[in-house]
């Protein structure tokens, strides 16, 4: 394996519809995931929070995708802000002395788009900066697959990792972590 310089943080949102700031990120699951010091990648810390919603709209699709209550989140959602500053001392918390941290998605495009996005409404940097790692990308060259083909399911296939638990499938916790493990078998592939 390569030489890291990373640590990756496998992140994942829901969201209260497709795109920032006319709909909501509700919830974020982030896993770090470090070298040791053969250079072997694990599993580390992991961290979670469901935002209170402010943006002017909400789709009843995503919400029954992610099944989270949006009045709930209302009353008792972290505010944007205050997610943003821990995720960022989580972040660097977990970061491996010597590495930088890498924002890893599966559809990174879009989660990172809602996260870079709240950082900027909030003039907050973004620790990750504006470059996301993404395992849909990775996983068509490394397995040479057509883009179509790049599906967590497919992947867990290819990968040997067990099917992802579709009770807990879009809980961005278990997102991440799912991500993470798929992460770290396509590095080693």
């Amino acid at each position: 394996m390569a030489e890291t310089r990373a640590t990756y943080f496998c992140i994942d949102i829901e969201c209260s519809g497709p795109v920032p700031a006319l709909y909501d990120m509700i919830s974020l699951g982030a896993v770090a995931v470090a070298p040791d010091d053969d250079g072997k990648l694990h599993l580390g810390a992991t961290h979670y929070v469901e935002l209170r919603p402010e943006a002017p709209r909400v789709d009843p699709g995503a919400m029954k995708v992610n099944g989270l209550d949006i009045e709930q989140l209302r009353a008792h959602g972290v505010p944007r802000r205050q997610a943003l500053e821990a995720l960022t001392a989580w972040t660097k918390a977990h970061t491996k002395p010597g590495t930088k941290p890498v924002f890893v998605g599966h559809n990174a495009p879009f989660d990172w788009s809602f996260v870079s996005w709240a950082y900027a409404a909030e003039d907050l940097p973004n620790p990750y900066g504006y470059k996301a790692l993404d395992t849909k990308a990775l996983a068509t060259g490394k397995l040479n697959l057509h883009w179509f083909d790049s599906s967590k399911e497919v992947l867990a296939e290819r990968l040997n990792l067990p099917a992802e638990d579709l009770v807990q499938k879009h809980r961005a916790d278990y997102d991440a972590q799912y991500q993470a493990e798929l992460l770290i078998k396509l590095l080693e592939y």
